[in-house]
C-alpha cells in the first residue's frame, strides 16, 4: 500500500509540476478536467451523476470557465442565478424523480469544485509573481498534511475531531500549521537564492501559514460528507489515494485563501 501510494504521490507531482510551470491553457484544460471529474465523484454520492441534473452542474461548470477564459467575469453571477433556476425547473417537472438532497448538492458542487479549483488557475496568472505565488497552494496543503501526519504520530495526544477524524491531533494540527508556514520562507528564500525573484519569506510564511489552517477544514469537510454518506473514498481514480476529491480536497479550500491573500498583499510580497 505504502508503494502504491508513494509511486501515485510521485506521479501527480510530476504532473503537476509540468501543468502548472506551464500554465495558460495546459494548466486551465488539466483544471477544468479536474473540475468535472471531482464534481462527477460528489454527485455519485447522492445518486446524481448520470442525471439531468448532473448534465446541468457540468453545463454549468464548463460555462464558468469559459467566462473565466475570456475574463468575461461580470457574467457569473448571471450564470450562478440561470444555474439555480435550470436545476429548479428540472426538479419540479420531474418531481418526485429527485429528492432535495441531491439538487442542492449539485447546485453546491459547482462551487465546491469547479470554482474553488479554478484558483489555482486564477493564482498561477497573477501579474505579480503569478508563477511563484501558485506553489505556495500546494506547499501549504500538502505541506501541512504531511508535517500534521508527523507530529501528530509523534506527540500527538489531544485529538481534533474524535468522531469525525479519530486519527488526526491538535498537537498534528498546530505542527502542520507552523510546518506550512517554514516550508513557505524556505520556499520564498530558495526562490530568492535561485529562482531569479526577490519575495519576503515573512510575507510567504504567513500565507503558507493561514493556507494551513484553512486546509485543515477542507480535509475535516470532505471527512464529513464521506461520513455522512457511509463511503470510504470518494472513487478509485488515483490508485492508493481515492478520487479527485480524495486528493485535492485540502487544496480545494486552500487555493481560493492563497489568491486573496497574494492579491491582498500585492507588492508587499
Amino acid at each position: 500500500m505504502f508503494k502504491t501510494r508513494l509511486l501515485s504521490g510521485i506521479v501527480l507531482v510530476i504532473i503537476l509540476i509540468a501543468t502548472v510551470g506551464l500554465g495558460g491553457n495546459v494548466l486551465f484544460a488539466l483544471l477544468l478536467a479536474v473540475s468535472l471529474i471531482g464534481m462527477t465523484e460528489l454527485y455519485q454520492v447522492v445518486e446524481a451523476r448520470e442525471t439531468l441534473l448532473g448534465v446541468a452542474g457540468y453545463l454549468a461548470a464548463a460555462f464558468y470557465y469559459r467566462f473565466l477564459y475570456v475574463g468575461e467575469t461580470e457574467y457569473l453571477m448571471l450564470l450562478t442565478i440561470l444555474f439555480l433556476v435550470a436545476l429548479m425547473a428540472v426538479y419540479v417537472f420531474s418531481f418526485p424523480r429527485y429528492r432535495a438532497e441531491q439538487v442542492m448538492t449539485v447546485f453546491f458542487g459547482l462551487f465546491y469544485v469547479a470554482v474553488m479549483l479554478s484558483y489555482i488557475y486564477q493564482t498561477r496568472m497573477l501579474p505579480e509573481e503569478g508563477g511563484v505565488i501558485v506553489w505556495l497552494i500546494f506547499l501549504s496543503s500538502w505541506g501541512c498534511d504531511t508535517c500534521a501526519y508527523c507530529v501528530g504520530m509523534l506527540i500527538g495526544k489531544h485529538k481534533m475531531a474524535p468522531k469525525l477524524s479519530p486519527k488526526k491531533s491538535i498537537e498534528g494540527g498546530v505542527g502542520g500549521v507552523a510546518g506550512a508556514a517554514l516550508l513557505g520562507a524556505l520556499f520564498a528564500l530558495a526562490m530568492n537564492q535561485w529562482g531569479g525573484v526577490q519575495v519576503n519569506p515573512a510575507h510567504y510564511a504567513l500565507i503558507c501559514g493561514a493556507g494551513g489552517v484553512i486546509s485543515q477544514i477542507g480535509d475535516l469537510a470532505a471527512s464529513a460528507i464521506k461520513r455522512n454518506h457511509d463511503i470510504k473514498d470518494y472513487g478509485k481514480l488515483i490508485p492508493g489515494h481515492g478520487g479527485i476529491l480524495d486528493r485535492f480536497d485540502s487544496v480545494i479550500f486552500t487555493a481560493p485563501v492563497i489568491y486573496y491573500l497574494a492579491a491582498a498583499l500585492g507588492g508587499a510580497l
